[in-house]
């Protein structure tokens, strides 16, 4: 039993040596592309809708809801939108009929270009260059392609 297992463990070993593991040396190169878009968003809020008893509370707050809006906007740019529907019918008759939207991503490096209000509602305009997301991106990963192979 011990010869067998030996030899078994001799057999591994050999043909681990003719592994191609360590027979080639592969050099990257990043890789950046041609050109960036830049993207832009508008979000909108009503300031006599927010929920306060204080004008200048209220106006904050549609500040800050339009700039959510406007970042919500992005990330539909940039990642989608996640339809869900569904229609219920009885007797050949629709009882009820919905619809949801979602959104879901992280947006890095939106720069705010303008907030104003316009009548009874703040806008807040953003815009995303793509060319800032990628330098953060190069940060965390580096995106790359094979310049050239060595073999031994």
């Amino acid at each position: 039993m011990r010869a067998l297992l030996l030899s078994g463990l001799v057999a591994c070993t050999a043909l681990t040596g003719c592994s191609s593991i360590f027979d080639k040396h592969v050099e990257y190169r990043y890789v950046e592309p041609d050109n960036y878009p830049v993207l832009k968003a508008i979000g909108y809020a009503p300031i006599s809708a927010q929920p306060s008893s204080n004008e200048s509370q209220r106006t904050l707050l549609a500040i800050k809801a339009s700039k959510l809006e406007a970042y919500r906007e992005l990330a539909e740019q940039v990642y989608g939108q996640k339809i869900s529907a569904g229609t219920t019918v009885q007797n050949s008759i629709a009882q009820n009929d919905q619809l949801q939207s979602q959104v879901l991503g992280v947006i890095k490096g939106a720069q705010v270009i303008k907030t104003y209000a316009v009548g009874d509602t703040y806008a807040t305009e953003l815009q995303l260059d793509m060319k800032r997301v990628h330098d953060l991106y190069i940060g965390e990963i580096k995106p790359r392609e094979v310049k050239k192979v060595t073999y031994y």
